[in-house]
Formats: structure tokens, sequence, C-alpha cells
């Protein structure tokens, strides 16, 4: 009878070891530089700056291969509506590849990282890896900002940097589409009518209907919605997220759960992937989700919107 307890001990520590090991493994949403640095050039870790590429040229994570977030394909304008998630995944496929990705690589997101809106570049293409169903992605949390602020008394960052273009060998990156996380209008109305919070993640002067998006066909916001503006999510607007703590401190403020289910947006689906990481990613909310047309397609297709404010022209 020792023995048998003996064994069955060994195996619930081998079991909960494995799952520890598990865990570790486990990409998360955010990692610091001093992550950067520990694993930069290992081997199934693929770091992406999303700078512009004069700044990429002039100084980046040594490795790191270079994507531009608005022409390299991440998003597409179909009719008046713009920034959506490409229709046909093929050719973003290819671009992913291209930079030598595939479906067992962790992929490192670098944003530039100056302001919560630079941080959308990273939660925007995180959205859409776990969209095309790929999980092993984590954001720098601070973006390139954070990588270049230790300096030397010149100035000078004291981070290893290289210049110049990295062309990575290209991989083959499979697309397992996620399609209940790309809701559309209607999808969302239901959601809606059915309890879901709707969180609006535009600025207080679009969310009461003082201003608009140039594409957005009318003012203010879609009925019952709660107004958390993506720069509450960060540090002062800045680039690096606050704490899930605060986080939900703020969403209690605005009146919104931190659980149960929820679809975020903005204008065009950028905005709206920041608050989208926060709840899913930061919080957890994995009832979480975004509306990607976001209030330019819900206007176009003459959804109801209400107005706190009337401005007259």
């Amino acid at each position: 009878m020792q023995t048998i307890t003996k064994t069955k001990t060994l195996v619930v520590a081998l079991a909960l070891s494995l799952i520890s090991i598990g865990s570790a493994m486990a990409a998360e949403p955010l990692v610091d530089v001093e992550w950067v640095k520990e694993n930069t050039g290992k081997d199934g870790i693929v770091m992406v700056d999303l700078r512009g590429k004069s700044d990429y040229l002039r100084g980046h994570v040594p490795g790191a291969v270079h994507t531009d977030y608005g022409k390299d394909g991440w998003r597409e304008e179909r009719g008046d509506i713009p920034g959506l998630m490409p229709k046909n995944t093929d050719k973003l496929a290819k671009t992913i590849g291209a930079l030598g990705i595939d479906n067992d690589t962790h992929v490192v997101l670098m944003p530039p990282g100056g302001s919560s809106h630079d941080m959308g570049i990273g939660t925007r293409v995180y959205w859409t890896f776990m969209a095309l169903g790929h999980d092993d992605v984590s954001i720098l949390n601070g973006g390139m900002n954070a990588y270049l602020a230790d300096t030397d008394k010149k100035g000078n960052p004291t981070n290893p940097l290289d210049r110049g273009n990295v062309e990575p060998e290209a991989e083959t990156f499979t697309v397992n589409l996620r399609e209940d996380m790309i809701p559309d209008a209607d999808a969302v109305e239901a959601m809606a009518s059915n309890g879901a919070v709707l969180i609006d993640n535009r600025t207080a002067d679009q969310y009461l209907g003082v201003n608009q998006h140039p594409k957005s066909k009318a003012k203010g916001t879609i009925p019952d919605a709660k107004n958390v503006p993506q720069s509450w999510l960060t540090e002062n607007g800045g680039g690096k997220f606050r704490d899930p703590e605060q986080i939900a401190a703020l969403y209690e403020v605005a009146d919104v759960p931190t659980e149960g289910e929820q679809v975020t947006f903005c204008n065009t689906g950028h905005w709206a992937s920041i608050g989208w990481f926060a709840s899913h990613e930061l919080l957890g909310n994995k009832d979480a989700k975004m509306y990607d047309g976001s209030v330019t397609d819900w206007t176009a297709k003459k959804k109801p919107m209400d107005a706190e404010i009337t401005v007259t022209q």
C-alpha cells in the first residue's frame, strides 16, 4: 500500500511538473526589454519590428525582421470601409511566411511605443495572428521606445542594435481562421441584444457625438455602449500597458465588467484592438471580442447610433 501511495505521489508530482513546464513555455502577452535581450537570436523566436522602415534600418534588435503595418496587407479597404481584416488571407499568409514565421514560431511584435496609438499597431497585428489561428505571439511592452531608452552619457542606446535589413529564409505559414473572432455588424447587434457589453474605445468627443471619423456616416456611439478610451489603458497614454489591477479599476469606473461577453469597437478596429487586448489578454476575459469594421462599418449599414451631444454644422 505504501509503494502504491508513493507511486501515485510521484505521478501527481510529474504531472504538476509538466503542467508547470508547459505554462512556462506558453507565450506571455507582454514581454519586457530584459526578456528580449535574453532571447535574441534563439531558435523558434522571430522578432518583428513594426516601426517605419527608415527607423528600422538605422538600428533594430539583432535579427529582427521588418514589416510595414500600412503597406504589407495586414488590413484592407473594402467598399468605403477602411482597415478591415483581409477577406482572402492567402496573401497575408505569404507575407507572414516571408518574415521567417511558421506555425511553430513564437512571434514577438515590436511597435514604435511612443504612445498608446503606437501600441495599437502591435495589438492589431497581435489580434490578426490570433484570428489566423496563431496563439504563440507576444508584444514588447513599451515597444522599441523602451528598448532604446537605456543610453550612455552621450545619449547613445546601450542595448544591442544591428543596422540594415534582415532577409530571413521564407517559411510556410498555414491559416486556421477563427471566424468567431471577426463578428460582423449583425452578429454584434445580436450579441448586444443578448446582453453583451459594448465598449467604445474611441475618445470621449467621438463617443458623445461632438466629432466623428471622416469615414463614419453618423455621429455618436452604438446604443448602450460604455466608453473606455484606449489611452486609459497605457500609462499616461504612452507605450507601456497598465497592470491588470489598474485596468480592472478603470473598468469599474466606466461601469464595465471584467468578465462575460463583451465587444470592443472604435472607428476602424485599431483602437479597439487595444481594448480587446486589455480585456482578452491582460484581464483574461476570453469572452471578449473585437468588432473589426467598428463604427465606419456600423454606420455604413445604417445601424442605430446614439449621440449625447448634438453639434450642428
